[in-house]
């Protein structure tokens, strides 16, 4: 018979056999840290940038990838981030996305129930690895090398939601000081509760789920030296330094 208190787990009397990795966490506006348990990212949720990328914002359903919970960079209120540019690519895109962290979850979420699960808001940087994404989209393969590498996912302070943030939400970037991406959530093509409710249909969803809900258009390169600004309305400011490795 098999022992069921081993599955997914140790027993109290069971030890490491090496060390074990620190929890990841989010910092939270005004104090305290948000456990991260998994990154999801819906692609294209924006129309502008689905042609961009060549895609048909009309016809294309949705769908979504993820990061691992220790890709996150977490920065406190006011910090500046360090993020190194990564191996095996020379050509790293910004995409700066409003982040939604849970607080519920289920399965098969009915609007209300979505809605009830939002824990917070944060901005977030979707930083992609994109000749390695272009090279895996013209053989056919996953995207995980492309978006999953590590630190690829900042994230500002995550700033605890009182109310629905209304559409006319800014989501902006700035490199340099120069405007590159803008937009707002109203522009969404699947608004925040119908996000997390296609999401419930494949996964059971959990407190410290974190979702990238997609970016506007004027995704575009970075190097080291780089300065990026990321501000969402309302939610709060990312700054982000790109640095050699």
């Amino acid at each position: 018979m098999i022992n069921e208190s081993r599955r997914g787990g140790t027993q109290a009397s069971e030890v490491f056999v090496i060390p074990a990795q620190q929890p990841v966490s989010v910092a939270v506006a005004g104090g305290g840290r948000f456990p991260v348990r998994r990154v999801f990212c819906i692609a294209r949720n924006y129309a502008a940038h689905a042609r961009e990328m060549g895609g048909n914002p009309e016809r294309e359903q949705p769908f979504f990838f993820c990061k691992p919970a220790d890709a996150v960079l977490s920065a406190a209120e006011g910090e500046s981030l360090r993020f190194r540019y990564p191996l095996a690519s020379q050509d790293v895109h910004h995409e700066v996305e409003l982040v939604v962290a849970l607080g519920a979850g289920g399965e098969n979420l009915d609007a209300q129930a979505a809605r009830a699960s939002i824990w917070g808001y944060a901005v977030g940087l979707d930083m992609t690895r994109r000749d390695l994404q272009a090279e895996a989209k013209a053989m056919a393969r996953p995207w995980d090398i492309a978006k999953a590498f590590d630190q690829s996912a900042p994230v500002s302070a995550i700033r605890r939601a009182t109310d629905p943030l209304p559409d006319d939400t800014r989501v902006a970037l700035t490199v340099n000081g120069k405007p590159r991406q803008s937009g707002v959530v109203g522009d969404m093509i699947w608004t925040i509760p119908e996000i997390i409710m296609l999401l419930s249909r494949y996964y059971c969803l959990a407190p410290g789920d974190l979702i990238f809900t997609g970016t506007p258009e004027g995704v575009g390169a970075v190097l080291p030296g780089d300065e990026l600004t990321a501000t969402i309305d309302g939610v709060g400011e990312l700054y982000v330094e790109v640095v050699a490795r």
